[in-house]
């Protein structure tokens, strides 16, 4: 990114963003041999799942060359593609790291050089999957969530421990997986009519029951506490149910699981079909309902949802 005229930030020309990323950390080349593959140069505001299509691909059709993969990523969209990615290299035998900046790297006070130099380190690693290095922690793709608009330590782990963390040097825990040479499972595709919808005191029934009508394949209710849905919308639960539209119910609470069999508010969602979320972050909620779509009928969205692929949901209640 760059700094307009108006102060607003932009994104670079294609070269010079190039240049600008190779530079950051000249002494890099002492440590790895690096090639850049240019895919877009977007706003991450502006990411689209065609874009995380693209990156599989690209990452599938050079498999056998690298030994590891480093996207850089504007941090708005960051952890949806990381859960993305998540679910379409599923088992996949080495890194891909994601990571970026708070402070675009032109500025001498970028953070960008020091999360590059130790995302292109971790990529080294032995270790496998898709993480994403910010500041000083190891983030498993799944999840992770920016938490802060501004603060340089932006993303978090949600509900899980850390996969390692930046020191002096770099200690990975014992969570992470080691790198291996199975075949690489590519499962690409994701369905992009998926709506979340936080729920308020007072959102129109009507109001709901429109979105069921606009072509929307899944929806994502942000319910309150452990997963409570008022009474008045469970018709609109039950019409999406007859419109086999999936409806995946999480809590508004940053930290905690679903819980949804506690209160009667909760049961009663549950009877009509509702899919709880346990203790899936919403990034990783919304991208792999995105990419249960894609690949399973209805009647298979719930086992999906609730089976773990990549170490991103436990429905045992522990939380960390």
């Amino acid at each position: 990114m760059q700094e307009a005229k108006d102060g607003a930030l932009v994104v670079d020309e294609k070269e010079k963003a190039i240049k600008s990323l190779i530079n950051l950390e000249p002494k890099l080349k002492e440590i790895v041999q690096l090639e850049v593959h240019y895919l877009d140069n977007i706003d991450s505001t502006n990411m689209k799942p065609e874009h995380w299509d693209k990156m599989t691909a690209v990452i599938a059709e050079n498999y056998d060359k690298y030994d590891g993969f480093v996207i850089t990523h504007g941090t708005d969209t960051m952890a949806y593609t990381a859960s993305a990615l998540s679910f379409s290299l599923q088992e996949i035998g080495k890194p891909v790291v994601l990571t970026g900046s708070q402070i675009p790297g032109s500025k001498i006070e970028t953070d960008g050089r020091r999360n590059f130099v130790n995302a292109v380190s971790v990529a080294t690693m032995d270790i496998a999957g898709v993480m994403l290095v910010f500041d000083e922690e190891i983030i498993l793709g799944a999840r992770a969530s920016k938490v802060s608009e501004s603060k340089l330590d932006a993303f978090e782990t949600i509900n899980w421990d850390l996969l390692g963390e930046i020191r002096i040097d770099i200690r990975l825990s014992d969570e992470h997986k080691p790198r291996h040479n199975r075949p690489l499972n590519i499962r690409n595709g994701f369905e992009p009519n998926v709506i979340v919808i936080s729920m308020t005191p007072g959102v129109s029934v009507k109001t709901l029951m429109t979105i069921l009508d606009s072509g929307m394949k899944g929806i994502i209710l942000s319910g309150y506490g452990s997963g409570n849905i008022a009474y008045e919308y469970l018709e609109v639960i039950e019409k999406a149910g007859e419109k086999k539209i999936p409806v995946i119910v999480t809590t508004q609470c940053l930290e905690g699981a679903t819980a949804m069999h506690l209160y009667d508010v909760g049961k009663k969602a549950l009877d009509l079909g509702v899919i709880q979320a346990y203790d899936m972050s919403l990034e990783c909620i919304t991208t792999k309902l995105m990419w249960a779509l894609k690949h399973f009928p209805y009647e298979k969205i719930k086992e999906v949802m609730h089976t773990n692929y990549t170490g991103e949901i436990n429905k045992e209640g522990k939380i960390y």
